[in-house]
């Protein structure tokens, strides 16, 4: 589901900067989260670590199980998997399959997450407040971790037990390697590596993203919503909003790695900087990197308002907590 090279830009269709979205207000200016969405993430969050634990296996060989429940366990904000379960409950969708599915692409992010820190890569030692998995066991444990949690995520959406049909872990699987392959995700991350000590212009960094990051937190919808049966005009929709949301949270990202703390972040600040890589806060400057924020999360809103779906307020917050995110 991923965006090709050749993609529009989502300038083209943004509100202006300043323009005052449909649902209100700026989801960065609002300051108070729902308490009933912050009760519902909670709970899926607990579900989902509960589910992690128990299908991340502690006794691969030779200490293989250790590195991956380490690299996935007791961390992360599960953003992933709360957009697979959240449109789930939007579409009225399978929610065991929407478990596995959510599961999967956290494996997916994980895995990412260990390969992209180490040092071949961009050389990090801290993720999620603890030293990186390649600093804890070594970069040939942390290679293999990565690559045995990238199986497992596959492995999760064919169960073989007759407890998820053929044709949704076909559907399941599809999308999860679009969002992870070469034009989504790792096609991302080559050009990121590619691009440091160049300056790209908007649509390039945007094209990059849509890869890197928002690949596979468009999938995240995508493969929630693969768990019912969706009115193409509504999964038009949905893929549109997590296609918005996958690069505010970009665009966030950067914005934190030059506000934020390495304790608040969990990781090290400062780093894209660093490096000499290309992100929205060097190319705009920080105001207007938050005004370009704010206006493509007012399009993932006014999407979710065309779906046509009766309950998408989990989705609504979701977005908002992108933006307020400190993390």
């Amino acid at each position: 589901m991923s965006a090709g090279p050749h993609a529009p830009s989502l300038r083209e269709s943004l509100p202006p900067a300043g323009a005052e979205p449909p649902w209100g207000g700026p989801a960065a200016a609002r300051d108070v989260l729902d308490p009933s969405f912050v009760q519902w993430r909670g709970a899926q969050q607990a579900a989902v670590e509960q589910a992690l634990s128990r299908w991340v296996p502690s006794d691969a060989p030779a200490g293989l199980g250790d590195a991956m429940r380490y690299a996935v366990l007791d961390g992360g904000k599960r953003l992933r998997p709360l957009l697979v379960l959240a449109t789930c409950e939007a579409v009225g969708g399978q929610a065991d399959a929407a478990l596995r599915a959510a599961c999967s692409v956290e494996l997916i992010h994980a895995y990412s997450l260990v390969h992209d820190d180490m040092p071949c890569m961009d050389n990090d030692v801290l993720r999620r407040g603890k030293p990186t998995v390649h600093v804890k066991f070594g970069e040939a444990q942390a290679l293999l971790a990565g690559d045995a949690l990238q199986a497992l995520a596959f492995e999760l959406l064919v169960p073989g037990d007759g407890s998820l049909d053929d044709a949704t872990s076909a559907r399941l699987c599809r999308l999860l390697a679009l969002a992870a392959g070469a034009d989504g995700m790792a096609g991302g991350q080559a050009v990121d590596l590619a691009s440091v000590g160049f300056a790209l212009n908007l649509p390039a960094l945007e094209a990059m993203h849509r890869r890197k990051t928002g690949a596979l937190l468009q999938a995240s919808v995508t493969m929630g919503a693969a768990t019912g049966v969706v009115a193409p005009d509504t999964l038009a929709a949905l893929t549109e909003y997590g296609a918005c949301v996958g690069l505010a949270f970009q665009v966030v990202d950067d914005i934190l790695d030059v506000t934020a703390d390495s304790a608040t972040l969990g990781k090290t600040a400062g780093k894209d900087a660093a490096a000499d890589k290309p992100t929205f806060v060097s190319l705009m400057g920080l105001g207007a990197a938050q005004a370009y924020a704010d206006n493509v999360l007012a399009r993932a809103h006014a999407a979710l308002g065309r779906s046509g779906l009766e309950r998408p307020g989990t989705l609504h917050a979701l977005a908002d907590w992108v933006a307020q995110r400190a993390s």
